[in-house]
C-alpha cells in the first residue's frame, strides 16, 4: 500500500516540479568548523534542552560538542513556518510534508549533500527518497520524526475509547448524558479538511473519496458541509499546544484530534486522558529537517542534521513529542522511550496513514490549497 501511495505521490510532485522550473542550488561539498550558532524553526517540543524537563536534553551536548549554539523558534502550523521561511533569518526548519513541496517550489530551502551527514545510514528504509523531500533525484533535507493525529478524549467521560471521529464532527449525546457542543476542539489549519474527508470516505462511501487530499469538486464541498456543521460545536480551534492542553484541564474540553506531544504532557500531569486511532483511520505527518537556502550557518546546520539522527537522539525526541523515530533503532536506543514506545507510538500504523501533503490541482481535476486555506479560515469564522 505504501509502496503505491509513494509512486503515485512522486509522480505528482515530479509533473508539480516540471511546471514550476526548479533548479536549485548545488548541495554543500564539504562540512567545516561550526559558525558558532544555529537557528531554528521547529514545532512545540522538537528542539529541548531540558528546561521543561532535565531528562530531556538532546540540545546541550550538541552545543558542547560542535560549539554551535542552538536558538530555537516555535511555529504552531506549517503555513506559520512556510511563512517565517520566506522572511528568512533561520538555517532550519522541521517542515511536514504540507510545507515541505511548498518550500521546495518557492525556492525557500536547498537541497543537502547527504555524503556529509554519517548518521544517513540510520534512517527507516520507509523514509528514504520520500517524495515530500526528495525532489528531480536532490535531496531537501533529512527525516526528523513521524506519527499520526490522534483523536485524544477524557476517560472520565469515555469509559470506554471512542471508535469514530463522529464524536468530534456531528453533534450528539456523549457518555456522561452531556452533548459534545462547545466540548470539542478542531485543529486551526486549512489541512484539517483532510481529516473531514478520511471521515468521509468511511461514512459516505458515495462520494468515491480515494485519497483525502485529492478532492474534487463535489468530496471537497461535502467536507466543507461537514465542517460548517461542526463550527458550532467547537470550543476553540487549536494550534498552539500549551493552549489545548490548559482547556483539556480548565476548559471542560472532552475530546479533540491533537498529537501525542499534548496526550504525553497532560497524561504526565496526571489529567485523565488517553488517544486512540479511530476506525475510519487517521491523517499524520512525516517531519524533514530542511535547510534555508540562504543559511547563515551552514556547517552547523550539517553538524544539527547528522547529530538529529543519532538512534538515543531519535528515541528521546520520540519520548518526548509522543512519535515515532526517522531511525529505527531509535527505538531500542532511548531509556526514556523505553522498550514498548514505538508500539504504543503507533510504529505498525505506518502504511494506515494519511500524511499530509499539500492539495494540488493536477490540471484542475482537484481543488488546490489556495482555496482550502481561503475556506477554511471562512469556516472558522462561521461563513
Amino acid at each position: 500500500m505504501f509502496a503505491h501511495k509513494t509512486a503515485l505521490l512522486s509522480a505528482i510532485t515530479t509533473a508539480l516540479l516540471a511546471s514550476a522550473s526548479i533548479q536549485a542550488a548545488e548541495p554543500l561539498k564539504t562540512v567545516g568548523a561550526g559558525e558558532g550558532q544555529l537557528d531554528i524553526v521547529a514545532w512545540p517540543g522538537y528542539i529541548e534542552r531540558g528546561e521543561s524537563d532535565k531528562a530531556y536534553d538532546w540540545v546541550t551536548g550538541f552545543e558542547k560538542e560542535t560549539g554551535c549554539k542552538v536558538s530555537v523558534k516555535t511555529a504552531a502550523t506549517s503555513d506559520e513556518m512556510v511563512s517565517l521561511m520566506a522572511k528568512g533569518g533561520y538555517d532550519l526548519v522541521t517542515a511536514s510534508g504540507d510545507a515541505s513541496l511548498r518550500l521546495i517550489v518557492g525556492k525557500r530551502v536547498q537541497p543537502i549533500n547527504t555524503a556529509l551527514i554519517p548518521n544517513w545510514k540510520n534512517i527507516d528504509p520507509r523514509l528514504k527518497d520520500g517524495p515530500w523531500y526528495v525532489v528531480n533525484k536532490q535531496t531537501y533535507g533529512t527525516p526528523y520524526q513521524w506519527g499520526p493525529n490522534v483523536l485524544m478524549y477524557n476517560t472520565n467521560v469515555f469509559k470506554t475509547a471512542p471508535d469514530s471521529w463522529s464524536v468530534v464532527f456531528e453533534e450528539q449525546t456523549l457518555p456522561d448524558g452531556k452533548s459534545n457542543k462547545g466540548r470539542v476542539q478542531a485543529y486551526d489549519g486549512p489541512i484539517y479538511i483532510a481529516d473531514a474527508a478520511l471521515y468521509l470516505k468511511s461514512t459516505r462511501p458515495e462520494l468515491g473519496i480515494k485519497n483525502p487530499y485529492e478532492l474534487n469538486e463535489t468530496q471537497y464541498k461535502a467536507a466543507l458541509d461537514l465542517l460548517r456543521k461542526q463550527q458550532p460545536l467547537i470550543h476553540r480551534y487549536w494550534h498552539d499546544a500549551t493552549v489545548q492542553m490548559s482547556d483539556v484541564k480548565n476548559e471542560g474540553v472532552v475530546a479533540s484530534s491533537t498529537w501525542g506531544y499534548m496526550v504525553n504532557g497532560l497524561v504526565a500531569d496526571k489529567q485523565p486522558v488517553a488517544s486512540v486511532i479511530p476506525k475510519e483511520g487517521a491523517t499524520g505527518w512525516v517531519d524533514t529537517t530542511m535547510m534555508h537556502v540562504d543559511a547563515k550557518h551552514p556547517n552547523c546546520a550539517y553538524k544539527w542534521m547528522d547529530w538529529s539522527l543519532q538512534p538515543k537522539v531519535q528515541g528521546d525526541v520520540s519520548a518526548w513529542f509522543g512519535a515515532l523515530p526517522a531511525v529505527p533503532e531509535g527505538c531500542k536506543a532511548s531509556e526514556l522511550l523505553g522498550a514498548e514506545g514505538c508500539a504504543a507510538n503507533g510504529y505498525a500504523q505506518f502504511a494506515n496513514l494519511a500524511f499530509w501533503k499539500t492539495p494540488q490541482a493536477e490540471g484542475g481535476k482537484f481543488v488546490p490549497y489556495s482555496r482550502w486555506t481561503q475556506d477554511y479560515i471562512a469556516i472558522m469564522g462561521g461563513r
